[in-house]
């Protein structure tokens, strides 16, 4: 209908609007050995590497909400993707400082295991010792259990996560739940414990979004609920500033407050999620709190990861302001900038000035 009304150009031109690479990602396409781009692939911490699989570039859900809609048009030029696992392993066994790998798309598990195994095996290579942990973001839990239930290839899924375990690395499922409502079908809860049969961590996360989950009994019922199930909260996140953030997005003082109130209802064992978190490009800030400083109102943040290292976990605070629904929205307070403003000089050689231009 869209192309009906509009045409091609008009659709391109509101696809531009929707900003669809917040973080930059298309820039951090990082060059390999021999200088050449190496597509596909995110150095997006210093101990910490996105993959993006070719054949993973679609989901089970097509969440209204989601921030990687352009990994699933038409736009080539758009999507990260990836096939090339030999210059991958290259880079990493030249980069020591990397011990964690993230498997991620659109959904992985939309690829059948032969398909899988194709990305993960080579990261069981001995001169990967480095490596300690392998992740995989997907939906697939909560949208397909029965990937890893009744699915014709859920067995040899499954043997590969126990191998990934026996080559003494730390296998995290990334599941994505954003309603407890997606927990209660009976072929989830086979789904968990058979993933957890095979050594893997399940770890849970979802944005926080409006209309949906913007209620802090729906956070705390389905934190109560994963633990009970065996998996462990991790994230929430403040929807991005990309797609119809216009739409599902939360003001940071309304979203920390339904963190608050949900946090503050669950025993610890719950209290391993994180959150309000904005993954934005200097990396994840965290709203600790609205309060008074020196007679001025503000919010306090970290960062619980950044790509200056030297900036994690140090406190930090922005004006209030109460319509603010990112980053982008904050004016640092008791400073002239924000400690992730710095120079691009300041900065270490891997996020170097010709990187930080081509996000500006």
């Amino acid at each position: 209908m869209a192309c009906l009304l509009y045409g091609h150009a008009g659709i391109d031109a509101v696809r531009t609007r929707l900003n669809p690479h917040p973080a930059g990602q298309l820039a951090f396409n990082i060059p390999d050995l021999a200088d050449e781009p190496l597509p596909g692939v995110q150095h997006k911490y210093a101990e910490t590497v996105l993959v993006f699989p070719r054949q993973g570039q679609t989901c089970h859900a097509y969440c209204t909400y989601c921030f990687r809609w352009a990994q699933f048009v038409d736009e080539p030029d758009l999507k990260m993707a990836t096939s090339d696992m030999a210059r991958i392993t290259a880079y990493l066994r030249q980069h020591p400082e990397i011990t964690s790998v993230l498997i991620t798309g659109g959904d992985p598990m939309i690829m059948g295991a032969s398909v899988l195994r194709r990305y993960i095996e080579p990261l069981l290579d001995p001169r990967l010792r480095h490596i300690e942990s392998i992740r995989i973001g997907t939906k697939s839990l909560g949208y397909w259990p029965l990937r890893f239930v009744t699915d014709p290839d859920a067995d040899e899924t499954l043997r590969l996560f126990e191998e990934v375990v026996a080559a003494d690395k730390n296998l995290a499922v990334m599941a994505h739940f954003s309603h407890p409502r997606e927990l209660e079908p009976s072929p989830v809860a086979e789904a968990v414990r058979r993933i957890k049969s095979t050594g893997a961590v399940i770890r849970t996360q979802a944005p926080l979004i409006r209309s949906i989950n913007d209620d802090p009994g729906i956070w705390a019922g389905m934190w109560r609920a994963q633990v009970r199930m065996g998996m462990v909260p991790y994230y929430m996140f403040v929807e991005r500033d990309t797609g119809p953030q216009g739409y599902f997005a939360v003001p940071l003082a309304r979203g920390h407050q339904i963190f608050r109130d949900a946090f503050a209802s669950v025993s610890g064992l719950c209290r391993t999620v994180r959150g309000p978190s904005m993954s934005a490009t200097p990396g994840k800030v965290c709203i600790d709190g609205v309060v008074e400083v020196a007679g001025e109102k503000v919010f306090a943040l970290h960062m619980i990861q950044a790509r200056n290292p030297d900036l994690v976990g140090k406190p930090f605070f922005a004006r209030f302001d109460p319509t603010a629904i990112w980053l982008s929205d904050l004016e640092p307070a008791f400073a002239p900038r924000f400690p992730f403003d710095s120079d691009p000089e300041e900065l270490p050689g891997l996020w170097g000035p010709e990187v930080l231009a081509a996000l500006s």
